[in-house]
């Protein structure tokens, strides 16, 4: 029992008075700062990645002979921005890459764009018109892309229990598209080179550049000259990824109507639109700033991204147009 004692005057009692003395706790204060000083900054350095690679491309293998060059695109772009690149516009807050908007914002950009190419696949040209039925498995890839961009693993807005995670959701995506390539390669699924379902694609991804130039159109005229915008940057690299994403789609679709596009002598437009989108896509601002129209100091990036954005429908339009007729 003496040896209890002194145990706990002499043990106890040493390490009790050492949590009071001032000293430790400005050494604890100063660790844990410096982790959280470094955490976030290396962290972010680290996770940050917009990756806008123009020459971009699915793996050979992944495009058969039949099978749809811009399929395997969409679905090689979104498996590189979930399974390669990480998946961050849903991490939480103790993550570095909680902290990121610009990349989230380009991935969510992308996926916008493979979605909204998604809706003609299983509408228009992944059947027959008027007589066949929705293909499973673009009404599942579909589905599963139009999902939210921001869910974790919880969603306590909803529940209380795990939920499907974003991540989950788009690799279910990216397997249905590839289950459906691989069906049109062996002819066990329909992918309809028709002039008409060509068209249909092309008016739709032109109605989704106007939507978001007329986004652009909005931040501009609201918020120019504002030096305190903090969310133009966000706007810039959603079209960045849009524009990026329909860039390297429209690349594919020249592969696959190449017969109609020459047929209808629409090579020298569809280039035009094309290089329109990669110009858009490929602004490298260091800061992105909504500066003043006439400013003469601080430049407006929303429009200079939104002149080839418009320039890039008025020519997806002219497309339609003649395959229209």
């Amino acid at each position: 029992m003496a040896g209890s004692k002194v145990f706990t005057e002499g043990g106890g009692g040493r390490f009790s008075g050492l949590w009071r003395r001032r000293w430790v706790w400005q050494t604890l204060g100063i660790i844990i700062a410096a982790i959280l000083l470094l955490y976030y900054p290396i962290g972010m350095l680290i996770a940050h990645k917009v990756d806008d690679d123009l020459s971009f491309a699915p793996a050979t293998s992944m495009v058969p002979p039949g099978a749809s060059r811009a399929v395997a695109v969409a679905a090689a772009l979104v498996d590189r921005e979930v399974n390669v690149n990480g998946w961050v516009a849903n991490d939480p807050f103790f993550f570095p890459s909680g902290a990121l908007d610009n990349m989230p914002n380009f991935q969510q950009g992308i996926v916008d764009a493979v979605a909204t190419f998604a809706i003609e696949l299983r509408d228009q040209i992944g059947r027959v018109r008027g007589s066949g039925e929705v293909d499973k498995d673009l009404a599942e890839a579909l589905s599963t892309l139009q999902y939210s961009g921001t869910k974790w693993v919880f969603d306590l807005s909803t529940s209380i229990l795990p939920t499907a995670t974003s991540e989950a959701q788009y690799r279910a995506g990216i397997r249905a598209l590839n289950a459906y390539n691989a069906n049109v390669a062996a002819g066990k699924a329909v992918f309809d080179r028709r002039a008409d379902n060509l068209q249909a694609a092309i008016s739709r991804i032109a109605l989704d550049v106007g939507s978001i130039s007329a986004a652009l159109d909005k931040q501009i005229r609201d918020e120019s000259g504002n030096i305190f915008d903090f969310t133009c940057d966000d706007l810039f690299y959603r079209v960045k990824g849009e524009a990026y994403g329909y860039f390297l789609i429209m690349k594919g679709l020249r592969q696959d109507f190449d017969q109609i596009i020459t047929e209808r002598g629409l090579a020298p437009l569809w280039d035009e639109a094309i290089a329109s989108l990669e110009e858009t896509a490929m602004f490298h601002p260091i800061m992105v700033w909504n500066g003043q129209l006439d400013g003469q100091f601080l430049p407006n990036h929303l429009v200079a991204q939104g002149f080839f954005l418009l320039r890039a429908r008025t020519q997806l339009r002219e497309i339609a147009a003649i395959l229209d007729k």
